[in-house]
């Protein structure tokens, strides 16, 4: 088995749960390639010398597994750089949250050792496909989570004209406005209050981000529509952000947002569940009051 390892360049406090991944990972006899950057972070700012069968430089690579060490995201890089090759990520927790992350320490072994014995399951997560005008967008244009259309500074607010399927919708005079899939509910839509919807949703999620009318709420629509949205911008430009990959458009541009052709496959155990990752996350039914 091939497995391929990425991860970020800010893992100082993280040693312990990256050396015994690696160390597992040689018990198990497994081919480990390594991304290049993330190799040479280990050996010079960490001096660690993990054991490797070669390089992953860019999203030139072939494994059977890609396995991402850090945030969720860490994650979504991964899942970038995989895009359409069909290999599914197995994503272990060196960050905070982790929704996407989800494997902690205490379980790296276990995990592993499932995953040699191919005692996992895979889902299938949706992604939303960003077009502009002349392919302005430079790089991957796909979002396993979110894309957001944002104010550029701190000038005042931006307004999104949103059309689905041609049909006018309304016109958004807020800080931004945030097109998540269900994935990407648990992230920044989750942050500007937008629902919560489990990943086997068929679902897109359009939320405001500081809108000026106290009416304007979260909007769920079927997945299978086309969303258009043309910005207005008093300082004539605005960011687009794509899972955190952000640009500056001048406004007129036109976007289409829609659901991509292809899917993310996930690695997740078979004891584990969303709604696990949802009590233990968002400590749902937790009391954590001091008592005197």
């Amino acid at each position: 088995m091939k497995i391929g390892v990425f991860g970020n360049t800010y893992q100082e406090n993280r040693i312990n749960q990256i050396n015994k991944v690696f160390e597992q990972l040689s018990k198990l006899n497994v081919e480990v390639w390594i991304e290049e950057d993330f190799c040479h972070y280990l050996r010079k700012k960490l001096s660690y010398y993990p054991h490797t069968s070669g390089y992953i430089v860019g999203n030139q690579f072939d494994v059977d597994i890609a396995l991402s060490m850090g945030g969720d995201g860490t994650f979504l890089r991964t899942a970038a750089l995989v895009g359409k090759k069909n290999i599914p990520i197995l994503g272990i927790n060196t960050g905070n949250l982790g929704f996407l992350a989800d494997i902690s320490e205490e379980d790296i072994e276990n995990t592993l050792q499932e995953i040699i014995n191919k005692e996992y399951r895979v889902e299938e997560r949706s992604l939303l496909k960003l077009t502009t005008e002349e392919n302005l967008f430079q790089g991957f244009n796909y979002a396993l989570n979110e894309i957001a259309v944002l104010k550029r500074d701190s000038s005042s607010m931006i307004t999104v004209h949103t059309h689905l399927n041609d049909d006018y919708l309304a016109s958004y005079w807020a800080d931004g406005l945030i097109v998540a899939t269900p994935t990407g509910s648990t992230a920044y839509s989750m942050s500007v209050n937008g629902p919560i919807v489990l990943p086997q949703a068929k679902s897109i999620v359009i939320s405001p981000i500081a809108p000026h009318s106290l009416t304007v709420r979260p909007l769920i629509i079927p997945d299978d529509f086309k969303i258009t949205l043309d910005i207005e911008s008093r300082s004539k430009n605005f960011r687009i952000a794509v899972d955190g990959r952000s640009e500056t458009f001048p406004t007129g541009t036109k976007l289409s947002i829609c659901k991509a052709d292809f899917s993310i496959k996930i690695i997740k155990r078979h004891q584990q569940t969303f709604y696990d990752t949802l009590r233990n996350k968002l400590m749902w039914g937790s009391d954590n009051r001091n008592y005197v």
